[in-house]
């Protein structure tokens, strides 16, 4: 993690410099064109004062020609700090990162939050100090969805997922590449907005303006309406009724179909996050890759002729550049002079023709590569975690030197959940850990199945399907109570857990059937008996369906279990010592049942006086 700090730090001062640089060049270019201005135009008027008319023109050319030229290059050197300045901040944030302070960044995915998946409230992977804000690098409106879908979905193909591993290997390192492709969307704020409309329209067909005699008129009716007024302007033997006529009649052509007037907006509207797209598939189709995932993509790039997307993509956006100053009453009068709009269309058409089926599957691409540009960032960061290993024969969890990947120094713990022992029953007194062990597998997981680095020495799995409950709040609009709503969550699991067993009984495979459990503190809303009563319950029930899983608990009397069931329910536990009269933790798991409690101590600190007596 230093090295990286160290090379972030240097690409980022050095950025800083050349903006800084960029900056005083664009200021230089400034001054020299107020300069050239009111040298050339008094130059001017001094010619024209003493009569050399042709030297005063020629002054006014030369002024207006490089005054031209200045502002060009006065715009280019803007717009290149402006990129660099962004660049700049992209590595601001990776440093902000690894400093830890990465719940200060705007994106928390809060919108992808639903509490009724089995997992992701639990888990925090969405919203304030989530795993989708700690991870995501993604700008564009499909690539945070995209993360999103891979944070939620159930793993099917650990074939696929080890080749996403090695994407985000090859990817890890290339700094500069991924920085620059991140920077490419975040210049750009509306690449945030759905591309769905623009995706539709470049599906939709109107063959009218693709009709070969629609394309001959479009091009000749303006021809012969210019030559008209040409002749006019220049001969007395043209009529002044002709160029009328013609237009007229290109008034009416123009202005007859409002559908066209919708279609082009749409398309205007979307032109900066075009360009968008446009760049980001240019960086990554320019480049060539190892990993097979990154070829498969490269490969579906591509139109029916074969061309790169990117080419494809520029072609609608300079089509897209052609739409601008419509409303302008100025460039009113070319439009009808060369019926402009029907131009468009019929490049537009015919770019739909060519290219417009595969632009949602160029997005798509766009959205992987997103994902995995993040996750590469994880890879780089922490070249100590490792990259999961996916078993096919052994069910559970084997991981060694497991930490949670959003703390800044996480106490590393040893798991082990397999078929032997399946279900870890984690005792403890209060703020010992137990919970954030729970999040720890349940977050390593979620990173492991989306093709990430997990925070840990080594890790080897299964496919599993997580279910959670461990967060369970009441629901006043469903008149739902808490201790009802945690009801649900179980039976969920319970259900999952027993058709698990149905498929397994019935030869179906079990390493897309098992499913992992992680409840914390279950039945907290009743009595003591019966909590203690049900608890036992459930734990036999899963156990019994073949599911695994961890559950913690402050109920020792449950630590019976793992005698009663021959071993399949496994003991272990946190606990807390004492120092200068304050508590301290360990965070560290160790076999066997709880032997220590500290409420009492606890409801002291909080100001209660306890009576002894």
């Amino acid at each position: 993690m230093a090295e990286a700090g160290k090379q972030y730090e240097k690409r980022r001062q050095y950025y800083r410099r050349q903006a800084e640089k960029l900056t005083r060049t664009a200021n230089r270019f400034s001054n020299a064109r107020l300069v050239l201005f009111i040298a050339g135009f008094f130059l001017a008027i001094c010619f024209y004062t003493d009569r050399k008319y042709f030297w005063g023109h020629a002054v006014l050319l030369f002024t207006a020609v490089f005054f031209v030229a200045l502002v060009l290059r006065h715009q280019a050197l803007k717009t290149k700090r402006d990129y660099i300045e962004v660049l700049a901040e992209t590595y601001d944030q990776t440093l902000q990162r690894l400093a830890g302070k990465w719940n200060a960044f705007p994106d928390t995915g809060e919108e992808f939050k639903d509490q009724s998946h089995p997992y992701s409230g639990d888990l925090d992977l969405f919203g304030a100090n989530s795993l989708f804000q700690w991870l995501s690098t993604a700008q564009t409106f499909r690539g945070r969805e995209k993360l999103s879908f891979w944070l939620l979905g159930r793993p099917e193909d650990a074939d696929l997922i080890s080749r996403k591993q090695d994407a985000v290997r090859e990817l890890g390192p290339k700094l500069a590449w991924r920085h620059r492709f991140i920077t490419e969307a975040k210049l750009e704020k509306s690449s945030r907005v759905s591309p769905e409309n623009i995706i539709e329209w470049a599906k939709s067909r109107k063959p009218f303006y693709l009709r070969p005699l629609n394309i001959f008129l479009a091009r000749v009716l303006p021809m012969v309406t210019i030559l008209l007024t040409v002749f006019w302007v220049g001969t007395d033997r043209t009529p002044f009724v002709f160029p009328l006529f013609g237009f007229l009649l290109q008034t009416v052509v123009l202005f007859a179909g409002k559908k066209r007037n919708k279609a082009l907006d749409a398309v205007y509207s979307c032109r900066e996050s075009i360009g968008v797209y446009e760049k980001m598939l240019e960086r990554f189709e320019k480049r060539s890759y190892q990993a097979e995932y990154l070829r498969d993509l490269k490969e579906m790039l591509r139109d029916q002729d074969g061309k790169a997307a990117y080419a494809q993509i520029r072609k609608l956006s300079r089509i897209s550049e052609r739409i601008a100053n419509r409303g302008n009453a100025m460039f009113m009068i070319v439009n009808i002079f060369l019926l402009w709009d029907i131009q468009c269309m019929i490049a537009l058409e015919a770019w739909k023709e060519k290219s417009g089926r595969f632009l949602g599957r160029w997005l798509d691409t766009i959205a992987e590569l997103e994902c995995l540009v993040s996750m590469a960032g994880v890879r780089f960061d922490h070249p100590d975690w490792v990259m999961p290993v996916f078993s096919t024969e052994q069910q559970g969890i084997r991981a060694a030197g497991m930490g949670h990947p959003l703390l800044a120094q996480p106490v590393c713990n040893d798991v082990v959940l397999d078929e032997d022992a399946g279900i870890l029953l984690i005792t403890g007194s209060n703020m010992s850990g137990k919970s954030t062990l729970l999040r720890t597998v349940g977050v390593n997981l979620a990173l492991a199945y989306m093709g990430a680095p997990v925070c840990a020495g080594s890790f080897r799995c299964s496919l599993l399907r997580i279910y959670t409950c461990m967060r369970v709040s009441d629901d006043l609009a469903e008149s739902i109570s808490s201790f009802y709503a945690e009801l649900l969550r179980i039976k969920m699991i319970v259900e999952a857990a027993k058709e698990d067993s149905q498929a397994v009984s019935a030869n179906a495979a079990p390493a897309e059937q098992k499913i992992l459990f992680l409840l914390d503190e279950i039945f907290k809303g009743t009595n003591s008996e019966d909590r203690h009563a049900g608890a036992r319950v459930l734990i036999k029930q899963l156990a019994k369906a073949g599911a695994i899983g961890l559950v913690s608990t402050h109920d020792l009397e449950l630590g019976d279990l793992e005698r009663e069931s021959g071993g399949k329910i496994k003991n272990h536990h946190f606990r807390e010592y004492y120092e200068n009269d304050e508590i301290c933790f360990d965070y560290k798991l160790r076999p066997g049942v709880s032997s220590t409690r500290n409420a009492m101590y606890l409801i002291r600190l909080a100001g209660i006086e306890i009576d002894q007596g």
